[in-house]
């Protein structure tokens, strides 16, 4: 085994090992989003809005709204409208007006089109799980609060320079 001395950085907790680390998940999970889109004859802006709308339905934020959507993805009320014209023509999305108030719609994955999502995504679902059952629960846990900081920082460093 060799030493490494006290100046010597960890290749797995410096900072350029990380940026590399996290260029590469960010080039495989884009390349098969993207095909999915190709697939679907959808835009990446469409691939982007379905995730803000499923990961919103399992949140405790409940449904999104367009406006909801437009602030996630910093788009304009026109962008947000042709996006969602085109994920419900393709079924993608419903809107749904809302039982107490009939001015506010909510947005809704659909059944069917989250099926096919399912499948298609499958691999990579499986590849995650794979890789997940090489660590312990508590490294797990680690990589989950890593994850969750990491996010938090982005999004606070986006706020800053918009």
């Amino acid at each position: 085994m060799q030493s490494r001395s006290p100046d010597t950085p960890d290749q797995g907790s410096d900072l350029f090992t990380y940026a590399v680390l996290l260029r590469a998940l960010n080039r495989e999970l884009n390349r098969v989003t993207l095909d999915f889109a190709q697939q679907q004859g959808l835009h990446t802006t469409d691939i982007h809005a379905l995730a803000v709308i499923m990961d919103s339905s399992a949140s405790a934020d409940g449904p999104v709204t367009p406006t909801r959507l437009r602030e996630e993805l910093g788009l304009t009320s026109g962008a947000i409208t042709a996006c969602l014209d085109r994920l419900q023509r393709s079924g993608h999305v419903s809107r749904v007006r809302d039982t107490a108030d009939r001015r506010v719609v909510h947005l809704v994955y659909n059944p069917e089109a989250r099926a096919l999502a399912r499948e298609y995504f499958s691999p990579l679902a499986r590849a995650t799980e794979t890789a997940r059952s090489h660590f312990t629960p508590e490294q797990l846990s680690t990589v989950a609060d890593f994850l969750r900081s990491l996010n938090a920082e982005l999004a606070t460093a986006h706020e800053t320079r918009a």
